[in-house]
């Protein structure tokens, strides 16, 4: 009952004349942005939707320069067809039912809004998968694990066609850190004892694609909220234009560009233990975050079938709605893509 009555009142003892309202406004949940379809080669996609379940893609073959002087006999150099197979082997989907009695009472279209939110979440569990899969991680429903041989792909290497290198790889030792394999401490500022600043990683990371010969035009880096707050401690540029016009904040994306980079935020980005702002240690082994940099070229996707559809229930009076997403990723430039994992200091 909504008004309490006085001791001894019996007037409509039940509170029925005032009912529950309920509102067809709904509160939707917050969103995710998504950043993977703004940071990846999409120029496949065409080809596997149409065409099969993978596409091979033919490498630029490399080329070798000799010194020649006046009568040299030339020699004629072989041409390699490397390729790289993208291969669609990712997928996901969702389905619920919506009982007739239920829709036929109901104050607001829970279809609408459930056809809505499972959408959302494809497209969120698609970036998290992608952005894993770049940072050399996967995803297993519970926790981040580092993508190894015995899980089904390829392990770390010195070289590769689809597998992150080993030198693109930023941990403590790539800062003058006691112990290489923990992660990179960093604050704004940097500072005594091996701290780094956020510039610092990002200046890393620009500085192995150069000597990669990486375009710098279509050069990106996702960072999660801790990095970013960082960041914009110790650049207010990035902050200047983040209301208004073309330059405000959307899709993830913050404005303008820092050492030469589109900087997005994202809250997909793999993570150890505990993550980023609240790991243990500076310097930690077993809680920090990973950020991801790369170039608009390294990483291919392609979706072949996303479609969502909807059918009578055979065993009642419900309509059920079901979509599917299925899609594949590739490493294409493993030279254009830099992964650092950091905590706050």
């Amino acid at each position: 009952m909504a008004f309490p009555s006085a001791g001894g009142y019996t007037n409509l003892p039940n509170g029925n004349f005032s009912p529950i309202i309920y509102s067809k406004k709904v509160q939707k949940a917050f969103r995710n942005s998504s950043v993977v379809e703004d940071i990846t080669n999409t120029d496949y996609a065409g080809e596997i939707a149409n065409m099969g379940d993978s596409v091979k893609i033919i490498k630029e073959p490399e080329i070798t320069i000799n010194s020649y002087a006046r009568g040299t006999t030339l020699a004629t150099q072989d041409l390699q067809d490397v390729d790289f197979t993208m291969i669609v082997d990712q997928s996901n989907y969702f389905q619920f039912a919506l009982d007739d009695i239920e829709e036929a009472h109901s104050h607001v279209s829970f279809m609408d809004l459930a056809t809505d939110r499972a959408g959302f979440k494809l497209r969120d569990a698609f970036d998290q998968d992608v952005l894993g899969y770049m940072s050399g991680y996967s995803w297993s429903g519970s926790a981040w694990a580092a993508r190894t041989a015995a899980a089904g792909t390829k392990a770390d290497a010195a070289a590769g066609n689809d597998e992150l290198l080993a030198a693109n790889k930023l941990t403590q030792g790539a800062f003058g850190g006691s112990t290489a394999a923990n992660s990179i401490p960093v604050t704004a500022g940097g500072g005594a004892g091996a701290l780094t600043s956020p510039l610092a990683v990002l200046n890393r990371m620009a500085r192995l694609m150069d000597a990669a010969n990486v375009d710098t035009d279509g050069r990106w880096i996702v960072v999660d909220p801790v990095f970013k707050e960082i960041l914009m401690d110790e650049d207010a540029k990035l902050v200047n234009a983040d209301f208004g016009g073309d330059s405000e904040v959307r899709n993830g994306r913050l404005p303008g560009t820092i050492r030469g980079f589109r900087v997005y935020q994202s809250n997909n980005l793999p993570y150890k233990g505990t993550g980023s702002g609240t790991s243990a240690a500076a310097g930690s082994a077993t809680n920090f975050g990973v950020l991801v940099a790369g170039h608009d070229s390294s990483v291919a996707v392609a979706d072949q079938i996303a479609k969502t559809e909807s059918f009578r229930s055979p065993d009642t009076f419900a309509d059920i709605v079901r979509g599917m997403q299925l899609y594949g990723r590739k490493i294409l430039r493993p030279e254009g893509l830099i992964t650092a994992n950091y905590n706050l200091a």
